[in-house]
């Protein structure tokens, strides 16, 4: 599978931030309008792990949504139409993280139905009640996930 830059929104973005944030990560993208996107074919996200997500003390967690906005700056303080929130994943340094390197977070289909997807799209963390102190994400669209495969750099 080739991976278009324009349906990208994370390539090792960071998800460090403090606790009872929700941050951007990487790239919205933009729709052009608000409408319906997928021209009749589902489109799933994929987010992966790329480093390894932790916090710096006790175990927090970590949820990702997938929200919309009329402006780039997507809003992190609810105003956002969000079309899709993750479970809420443990953020450890432990055994107990669920979110080491090369971990799927999330393979969705993105809903076709319910509210209108905004002009921009984005990818937002929700970061639980520790700081997350590092960690990064890949986040992307695509029309095949059961094609899609990790590899490491220079190496496919």
């Amino acid at each position: 599978m080739i991976l278009d830059k324009l349906t990208e929104f994370a390539d090792a973005q960071s998800v460090a931030g403090t606790a009872g944030t929700t941050i951007n990560v990487g790239s919205q993208i933009n729709l052009g309008s608000a409408r319906d996107i997928g021209a009749g074919q589902p489109l799933y996200l994929v987010i992966n792990v790329d480093t390894s997500i932790i916090t710096g003390g006790a175990a927090g967690t970590i949820a990702f949504q997938l929200a919309s906005d009329s402006t780039a700056s997507i809003a992190t303080n609810g105003t956002q139409t969000i079309h899709y929130t993750s479970k809420a994943f443990v953020t450890d340094d432990d055994a107990l993280n669920e979110l080491d390197a090369g971990e799927t977070a999330v393979i969705i289909a993105l809903p076709m139905e319910g509210v209108a997807y905004e002009q921009f799209l984005g990818v937002q963390a929700v970061i639980g009640t520790t700081d997350t102190t590092a960690g990064k994400i890949n986040a992307f669209l695509t029309h095949d996930p059961s094609k899609w495969k990790a590899y490491a750099d220079a190496t496919n």
